[in-house]
């Protein structure tokens, strides 16, 4: 085998063991940022979602209490939990794989009560209320899915419309009845905001990162390996030939042969040198055999 055969096939020895263990390295790290990046996503929808319901309470809903058709019929713009919910529907659109809801033990609102697996959730953060958060992973009819979750505390506001039937205004029991969505307490955990991403969201993501870091990996290499090889073809092997060239036309008895030249002070150029003096030697001492 070839001395640059031979050079190549350690190189690649050593690059795929290298590549193997950074291939098992990196696809954890890469594994665990796209988690991270994709629960960071859910973690700022909740928090628009949350200043959505914030500006519906304090600026949305005392004006259109005041508007003629709110004398009418009750007005499901002026719920936070109707506010948050449209808004995110609405961000689905571009982020098609999160799912939001408000889920409440008790709503006003059928659709936004809390199934077992919210209700285990909204009972958490009212077994442990120093819990402003919680992740967790559940098995669905398509796959895994990551949930992040936050809690809905009922505020004095909250009271106006959820206090007692009696107290709530006229149009909203008149829309949704009074069994439900009545009883809350202040500062009781009523809910939770939930936003729920298929686990595939953020393994997508690691394979995306994954396969675009082998590839650059592998080019660097190939680059590399090419670049040495060069190096090795042109300072090595091309003068170590013309040593061999040279030697194998002297041993036939061809004494003509000009001295190598050389460059530089390496071990080539040592070589080279030693090469020249033996050949000098040997041309002389053979001359001198003939005389």
């Amino acid at each position: 085998m070839k001395l640059l055969a031979k050079f190549n096939v350690l190189l690649i020895l050593l690059f795929g063991t290298g590549l193997l263990l950074v291939s098992q390295l990196s696809w954890r790290f890469l594994e665990k940022n796209a988690r991270d990046q994709t629960l960071q996503q859910a973690k700022l929808m909740i928090s628009s979602a949350r200043s959505t319901r914030d500006y519906t309470d304090q600026e949305l809903d005392p004006l259109l209490e005041t508007t003629p058709e709110s004398a009418k019929r009750f007005l499901p713009q002026t719920i936070p939990f109707y506010a948050a919910t449209t808004t995110f529907n609405h961000l689905r659109k571009d982020y098609p794989d999160y799912t939001y809801k408000e889920a409440a033990l008790n709503p006003t609102n059928p659709r936004d009560r809390a199934d077992q697996w919210e209700a285990d959730i909204i009972e958490y953060f009212r077994n442990h209320p120093e819990e402003k958060q919680l992740i967790g992973e559940r098995q669905t009819p398509v796959g895994t899915s990551i949930s992040l979750s936050q809690p809905i505390t009922a505020d004095a506001s909250c009271l106006t419309c959820h206090g007692t039937a009696a107290m709530a205004p006229a149009n909203l029991v008149l829309t949704y009845g009074s069994a439900n969505g009545f009883g809350w307490k202040l500062n009781e955990v009523i809910g939770a905001q939930i936003v729920s991403v298929p686990t595939t969201v953020a393994e997508n993501i690691a394979s995306h990162l994954y396969r675009t870091l082998l590839f650059y990996v592998g080019a660097t290499f190939l680059v590399a390996l090419a670049v040495i090889d060069a190096a090795l073809y042109y300072v090595v092997i091309v003068p170590v030939r013309r040593l061999a060239a040279t030697a194998d036309r002297i041993s036939t008895g061809d004494l003509n042969q000009p001295e190598l030249a050389y460059q530089g002070k390496d071990e080539i150029a040592e070589v080279t040198a030693s090469f020249n003096r033996m050949y000098v030697s040997l041309k002389k001492a053979i001359q001198m055999l003939d005389q």
